[in-house]
């Protein structure tokens, strides 16, 4: 191997920013740029089928999200339906029960007021001297209580 930096002839320190520079390394230049250009256009043309490829991916992947968004909202839409279905007509069914327990109720009651009144109005009619002194001795004490 020959060393070119040994010789002081072949180093020019000069002769990279002479204003005509050899017409070899003025092409090698021009070659380096080619070269450089090239390589950009080439680096830049997959950095756009990168990115079309992502964008795709990406729209993809959308659209499977919004698939299963809608099939969960679906399914808890009839989830949902079912458990108002449920509660309304375990609602009705209780409203029917508390209905029925009333009306016996309310009937009951009647029965034990008409009892009541049949009672009492035997008893007055049994003992009306009682009843009237009765009655006039709980008027006399209402009427003294509302004066004060």
């Amino acid at each position: 191997m020959s060393d070119n930096f040994a010789k002081p002839q072949s180093i020019d320190p000069e002769a990279a920013f002479s204003p005509n520079p050899s017409p070899s390394v003025s092409k090698a230049a021009d070659d380096l740029r080619a070269a450089a250009g090239e390589r950009a256009r080439e680096v830049a043309h997959d950095t756009a089928e990168q990115a079309k490829a992502l964008k795709s991916k990406a729209i993809e992947s959308a659209q499977q999200f919004r698939d299963v968004a809608t099939d969960k909202a679906q399914a808890l839409k009839a989830t949902a339906t079912e458990k108002a279905t449920a509660f309304r007509h375990a609602a009705e069914e209780k409203a029917t029960h508390l209905r029925t327990v009333a009306d016996e109720q309310w009937h009951q009651t009647r029965d034990k007021a008409k009892d009541i009144h049949i009672t009492t109005e035997d008893y007055i009619r049994e003992n009306p001297t009682k009843c009237v002194l009765g009655a006039l001795g709980v008027g006399f004490l209402i009427g003294l209580i509302s004066r004060r």
